[in-house]
């Protein structure tokens, strides 16, 4: 019986992705929930398992290409099976399951293989080590496909550095391993003898870059955007993550600001809830969320994302600073998954760990805001009449007009300032 596997919608209403990285080469034998493929959509990378146990037979598509959902990504040969056999086969073996997507109201299907298959896994089925009579080098852990690309390229892929799981060498390690192995005088050409190929790089689009394009250029079409810009004296804030930077760090926790900025825009929607809410114009109506989620803007290699913190206004500043520290890491490895990033109800960015101070922060279309954090900045204020030197820290706030008026908006910021000076109430929430 011969199978075809269509790439799925693997649960967020994607379109297409882009293979990164085969694990299997025609002919190979695989068995049920065996990683096939690793595929880059336009949120998280995450391995494709096999439905079903047999031999490789064909393969779509090569690393690099853009598969849409639907296409056939693999044809396998599972043996025995003929006839009427096959169809109940593929009745028993294949489930597919809806997938709904929370706030995104989308609703997928995917074949999926059985109870040992995993997806998306961090830890994939793995070669044992061999070592060589001789000289008792030990050899690369790889795919099939870095192990050809390797040996194409003359390069000796056990002196390659591994960067995927388990220390796995990818393609791309061969290929940084290669580039660093030139010489840099055979880099270097005359600007005269320069092909227009060689004036500049072109590399294609990723999925998260074009997600980022289009949601950017979703939110210019449909929010009516205005920003309103604060500063907030915090010199009692920085006290107190001092005099608590020991105790966190003996749980293994960094302490910043951010959580007590989360804590306080959590409290503050609160009691403003047009900032956390959406218009729902096709229904002629508003819709405020029960729920406190608030995504953090995670700076990446490949990208801007938003993991999103769940209730955090229940959680406190120690469990809010695990989160954080918790989901940016994820996002930095890209491991990311669906739940990691749905149902954000508003959304913070953190540009001042960068250097940044005042911006016009892009909303998170359908939210109603986006809070921007600046760096703290040592400047001279008065205080008690005195001209004293404060720590500043710079707050800007883009909100939808549509949905909140400047009263409001500035009322909302307000409150986030007043608990920012006063720390310590957010410690006993």
């Amino acid at each position: 019986m011969r199978f075809i596997f269509n790439f799925p919608d693997i649960g967020e209403g994607l379109d297409e992705g882009t293979i990164a990285e085969w694990y299997v080469v025609k002919g190979q034998q695989v068995k049920s929930g065996e990683a096939l493929v690793r595929m880059e959509t336009d949120k998280v990378v995450t391995d494709i398992p096999s439905p079903k146990t047999g031999a490789i037979i064909a393969i779509y598509g090569k690393a690099g290409e853009t598969i849409h959902v639907g296409s056939p990504l693999v044809e396998i040969e599972i043996e025995g099976v003929f006839g009427k056999d096959a169809i109940a086969e593929a009745k028993q073996e294949t489930i597919v399951e809806p997938i709904e997507e929370g706030a995104a109201g989308v609703v997928g299907t995917m074949e999926v293989a059985g109870n040992n298959a995993y997806l998306p896994a961090s830890d994939e089925g793995f070669e044992k080590a061999e070592t060589e009579n001789v000289t008792n080098v030990k050899k690369a852990l790889s795919t099939p496909v870095s192990r050809a690309y390797a040996k194409e390229s003359n390069v000796d892929i056990n002196k390659v550095a591994g960067t995927g799981p388990n220390g796995r060498v990818t393609i791309g390690d061969v290929k940084k391993h290669l580039e660093n192995s030139i010489h840099p005088a055979q880099k270097i050409k005359p600007a005269a003898s320069l092909e227009p190929s060689e004036i500049a790089t072109y590399e294609p689009l990723t999925q998260l870059r074009k997600t980022i394009a289009k949601n950017m250029m979703l939110s210019a079409q449909n929010a009516v955007r205005m920003s309103v810009h604060e500063e907030v004296e915090i010199s009692e804030l920085i006290k107190v993550r001092e005099e608590h930077k020991a105790l966190f760090a003996e749980k293994k926790v960094k302490i910043t600001y951010l959580p007590f900025i989360l804590k306080a825009t959590a409290m503050a929607l609160k009691t403003h809830m047009a900032l956390n809410s959406q218009l729902d114009l096709e229904n002629n109506r508003m819709v405020y969320m029960k729920h406190y989620n608030i995504g953090i803007a995670v700076d990446t290699p490949e990208g801007l994302v938003v993991p999103v913190i769940r209730d955090a206004d229940r959680l406190s500043i120690f469990e809010l600073a695990q989160k954080i520290s918790e989901l940016s890491e994820k996002a930095r490895d890209r491991k990311l998954n669906m739940d990691d990033l749905k149902d954000g109800s508003f959304t913070i960015t953190s540009y001042g760990s960068i250097g940044g101070i005042f911006a016009v922060p892009v909303i998170n279309y359908p939210q109603a805001g986006i809070l921007g954090v600046g760096r703290v900045l040592k400047t001279p204020i008065v205080k008690n009449d005195q001209i004293v030197i404060g720590n500043i820290l710079p707050l800007s706030l883009t909100v939808d007009h549509r949905i909140v008026d400047g009263g409001e908006v500035t009322r909302f910021l307000l409150q986030i300032m007043r608990y920012l000076e006063d720390p310590v109430s957010l410690l006993m929430e």
